[in-house]
């Protein structure tokens, strides 16, 4: 464990380290590359934007990004399993909540860490900064200051203001207590309810309860001091609120008998089984303390089958996640320059969420948490973080309810149009590479690395078992050698060294198979031994074999020479002519596909077809929409030999796969462009569909295209992933990345999770 947190520390120090250090940075968002571009960005253009604003203050949020931005605010004094750890440490937490807002709501962050610790210094601190600000969430200040600077910076401030701390819990929660509570059939008003914790969420958690429906005198709330009592002389103004003038008691064990809601925003282990068995039917549990709930998830549920349980953690049903929330919240208050995050808003937010478990659940969902059907149920009573349809719910449930209660500037006039917006601010590149890899750690599995030799392959090697994506990790290679590597460069990775040269009883079984396959191909039973006693046909013949799941190659030679082993020994699926390559690039547009870039010089116009196909099929694996753009130099003319190909492809796909949305022969500009190829050629079935498949007429125009957006360094990429294989095999181009070697070994994670279904 301690060799595991070592590690940890390591890979969390070089994390934040690599240039450019930290995690978030300021992008242009306007052209820059001309003196004209520069006069109207800076002096002398800019002054006519400061007019405009200066004559109706208003207009700041049509010239400038303040109607966009946040200010992420704190001064360490309560930062979350770290305590009082001051403004400066704190940085890299603030700096991770700025990047949760810009991947889940598309929302811009400057964190600022204030070097205070008077309340009244830091809200006239706030306050000097908030005009450049759409929005302040507050993060990590201890209680009970942080009831005080948020009351304050409520009222003397117009933008929105919300401590999520406090906030974000309740509202998650609130959603998941009204989801419990319906499941068992009981009143919200009716039932009894113990919260272990007294800090600001607790606080916030039970004024929403309250809000929901839940009777103030059924709450009792327990401090590290026992029960909030009127006969206690150390209460607070906010703990005063839920004290309560019923008989003392002492002890929480006293407390929860018969009680329906355990809410538990405290420490590890406080609720005993004892405890829980004392509970009224159909118990409620939310055990939030992190990293250790009041009550481990499988003992509650082995204690009391009928319990209905939520925690923090992710590894169990139930997540009371923050980032639920907390994004949606203000980029809704945002898109209507709202002056507050008022109560209806966070109610709005609680329903919308409550509402969207009840919803049946996109397979996409069910694909990443490894689940055949996610319905609303004991195991599934609030969203998964990764539910796309979060942005679209909870974002215009708030704007509704800003608008709804007067402190929306800039009211929503059409709300289709509006949520196609919020979809379009979404960081696609970073949250598909966030679904795949998660959906691989549903179901790990074993596979073999034939370049175990190279100091890339070990080290993604133990990326990819740490993150729990591989279950097995098989390298191979002489051992002598790649221990010394791994000791050479400190290493911290288990895996399982297997030489080829050495392993003479399996060199003999699979020469074998390989020669029965192969000797009315010319090959001997002595060639078939040679070849595999080199990695690649090894590898790939342990998958063959069932001793591995997938096989990745191809780090140190050529595509074409490590390819041929994958083909020899797995071979194509029965139903392929041809196999292909295909490239995955994650944009901010999201996640295009390119094919073939990889296998076929010259396919004919029936090869496209297929290679179109199959194709399409891997991208409804990810539960995307294709959308096939055929590829050619010319647009919807052919007059050569190329685009006349490619023109008999597509016929083919329209008449025998009318509802298949591909069109061609395009050039990529015009098939990337709705609004040129819709001006152009408006009778395109692209049009309106933008294209996310890009099948291109030959080897030479897919690999240049794709090696050259490579090289730009700007666009992250997975691939090339193998399409028509019998078995998951995989071929990285040469001297890949760490990241790409990462990324390409989830994908066959996949693809073997996909073919054992």
């Amino acid at each position: 464990m301690r060799k595991n947190i070592s590690n940890l520390r390591e890979e969390s120090l070089n994390y934040h380290s690599q240039f450019p250090s930290g995690k978030i940075q300021i992008t242009p968002t306007k052209k820059y590359n001309s003196q004209r571009d520069l006069s109207l960005a800076y002096s002398p253009g800019v002054a006519e934007p400061c007019k405009e604003i200066a004559r109706s203050s208003i207009e700041v949020y049509k010239y400038t990004s303040k109607g966009n931005l946040v200010a992420v605010i704190t001064n360490g004094s309560a930062v979350l399993g770290l305590g009082d750890i001051g403004a400066l440490a704190s940085k890299p937490v603030m700096e991770g909540k700025a990047l949760l807002f810009k991947i889940f709501s598309g929302i811009d962050v400057f964190d600022i860490e204030i070097d205070e610790s008077d309340p009244e210094k830091f809200i006239e601190t706030v306050k000097a900064i908030a005009p450049t600000f759409g929005g302040i969430n507050l993060e990590d200040i201890k209680a009970p200051e942080a009831f005080e600077i948020e009351r304050r910076l409520k009222k003397e401030l117009n933008i929105p203001v919300m401590h999520d701390d406090q906030h974000g819990t309740a509202i998650i929660s609130g959603a998941a207590l009204i989801n419990a509570i319906t499941y068992v059939d009981k009143k919200i008003y009716d039932i009894k309810m113990v919260i272990n914790g007294a800090g600001a969420a607790a606080i916030s958690c039970a004024r929403t309860y309250k809000q929901l429906g839940v009777k103030p005198e059924n709450i009792l709330m327990f401090d590290s001091k026992g029960l909030l009592h009127i006969s206690r002389k150390d209460l607070n103004k906010e703990k005063k609120e839920f004290s309560v003038n019923t008989y003392p008691i002492k002890k929480l064990e006293q407390a929860i008998h018969n009680v329906d809601v355990f809410i538990g925003l405290s420490v590890g282990g406080v609720l005993t089984p004892n405890m829980l068995k004392s509970m009224a039917k159909n118990p409620i549990v939310f055990a939030m303390a992190n990293p250790d709930p009041e009550i481990n998830y499988n003992l509650a549920i082995k204690v009391r089958p009928d319990v209905i349980m939520a925690t923090g953690r992710s590894d169990f049903p139930n997540q009371v996640n923050n980032v639920l929330g907390f994004p949606y919240i203000f980029r809704g208050a945002l898109d209507v320059h709202a002056n507050v995050i008022n109560d209806e808003m966070k109610l709005a937010a609680v329903h919308a969420i409550a509402s969207l478990a009840k919803e049946p659940v996109p397979e996409q969902v069910n694909i990443v948490y490894n689940k055949k059907n996610l319905s609303f149920g004991k195991e599934y009573i609030i969203p998964k973080p990764f539910d796309n349809r979060l942005i679209t719910r909870v974002a215009p449930a708030v704007a509704k309810a800003a608008m709804d209660s007067g402190v929306a500037k800039n009211p929503i006039l059409d709300w289709k149009i509006y949520k196609e917006k919020l979809l379009d601010r979404m960081g696609y590149e970073s949250k598909m590479l966030r679904m795949i890899q998660n959906r691989a750690r549903t179901n790990p599995k074993k596979v073999v690395f034939c370049n175990g030799e190279e100091y890339d392959i070990l080290k993604s090697v133990q990326i990819l078992h740490e993150e729990g994506i591989i279950s097995l990790p098989i390298v191979l290679g002489n051992e002598d050698r790649i221990k010394h590597l791994i000791h050479e460069n400190n290493l911290d990775v288990e895996l399982k060294i297997i030489d080829p040269e050495k392993e003479e009883n399996q060199v003999e079984c699979f020469a074998k198979i390989l020669w029965k396959r192969r000797n009315r191909k010319g090959l001997t039973l002595y060639d078939s031994k040679i070849r595999m006693r080199t990695n690649d046909h090894f590898g790939a013949m342990m998958v063959d074999q069932g001793k591995a799941d997938a096989v990745i190659t191809g780090y140190s030679r050529s595509f074409s020479l490590s390819l041929r082993p994958m083909l020899e020994v797995i071979g194509k699926d029965n139903f392929v002519h041809k196999t292909a390559g295909m490239m995955i690039l994650l944009t901010k547009r999201g996640p295009l596909f390119l094919a073939d870039t990889a296998v076929i010089p010259d396919p004919t116009s029936e090869e496209l077809a297929r290679i179109a196909l199959m194709a399409s099929h891997v991208v409804k694996g990810f539960d995307i929409e294709p959308r096939i753009a055929m590829l050619s130099f010319q647009n919807f003319s052919s007059n050569s030999k190329t685009s006349y190909k490619v023109s008999q492809t597509v016929a083919f796909l329209h008449k025998k796969y009318p509802n298949l949305i591909v069109d061609g022969e395009i050039q990529p500009d015009f098939a990337l462009n709705e609004f040129l190829l819709s001006k152009k050629f408006p009778f395109s079935k692209l049009v309106k569909k933008r294209a996310n498949i890009f099948i291109f007429p030959n080897l030479e125009s897919g690999n240049l295209t794709y090696k050259f957006i490579r090289g730009l360094g700007e666009v992250q990429t997975i691939g090339p992933i193998m399409l028509g294989m019998r078995k998951p095999a995989h071929v990285m181009q040469m001297q890949s990345s760490i990241e790409e070697i990462v990324n390409l070994a989830t994908l066959s994670v996949i693809d073997a999770q996909i073919r054992q279904n």
